[in-house]
């Protein structure tokens, strides 16, 4: 099994965090790098444990301070070979900690590299789905993975043109049908499932630390919502991410 989505550089515990998912059958993470320095941080890890890889980004939360040296040195750290996408980058327009058009002209440099290194990109999108969707089609190249899917108004785009969709513990909460009915509609070779962890604990664990193990509860609940076995829907999940992250066999 595969976490696609995880910051692992948030914990001073990552090798126990990552022992506990082993032992949970989670093999795989692909953990994210949000600005430079932790993009450093993240690949350090990645050398340090087996089974990790990098999403390495500037997140829309720091685009006021983002400058053209960052965006260097980040094509430079993508050269590394467990570097496998692009993010997360975005827009947010529900916190709005960045003016939007710095948030917008940061989004396009990223997609521009992602496009350039022929490599996915990992959106961050809250509150801006008319102007993430627009940005989107707009690109020419990068597989999309829309990750932790939070409004049902990009499933219609993504649908449209192909792009993956990964769902978080918020698919897990009692009040989430809306996003259990999405995962439904996503076609198998593009359902992908994370943590965001140590964020956004599926129900069964809410309130505590989230971790790459806790991905368990995120499929359980996809699978029972699509109607198939848990394991299948895991296996489908890690084809699906070693197609767009380029991942080595098992």
């Amino acid at each position: 099994m595969i976490d696609t989505h995880a910051h692992l550089d948030a914990y001073e515990d990552a090798g126990e965090v990552l022992e506990r998912a082993r032992s949970a059958g989670v093999e795989r993470v692909v953990s994210v790098g949000s600005g430079i320095e932790s993009c450093r941080a993240t690949l350090a890890l990645c050398e340090r444990e087996d089974g990790v890889y990098a999403a390495l980004g500037i997140h829309p939360h720091q685009a006021g301070e983002a400058s053209p040296a960052d965006l260097a040195e980040l094509r430079e750290l993508l050269a590394h070979p467990r570097a496998v996408a692009v993010g997360e980058t975005g827009l947010d327009y529900y916190r709005d900690y960045a003016p939007r058009d710095r948030q917008a002209s940061l989004f396009r440099a990223q997609l521009e590299l992602a496009a350039e290194l022929d490599v996915p990109v990992v959106v961050h999108s809250r509150a801006a789905e008319d102007d993430t969707a627009a940005a989107l089609a707009a690109t020419d190249g990068p597989a999309v993975i829309l990750h932790c899917l939070s409004s049902t108004r990009l499933l219609e785009p993504a649908l449209a043109h192909g792009w993956y969709v990964s769902f978080a513990g918020n698919v897990t909460y009692p009040k989430a049908t809306e996003l259990r009915r999405a995962a439904v509609r996503v076609p198998t070779g593009r359902i992908l499932a994370e943590t965001d962890s140590p964020y956004l604990a599926p129900q069964p664990v809410r309130g505590r630390r989230n971790e790459p193990r806790h991905v368990v509860h995120t499929v359980a609940a996809l699978a029972e919502a699509r109607g198939e076995a848990a394991a299948q829907l895991a296996e489908t999940i890690e084809v699906n991410a070693a197609a767009v992250f380029d991942l080595p066999p098992r």
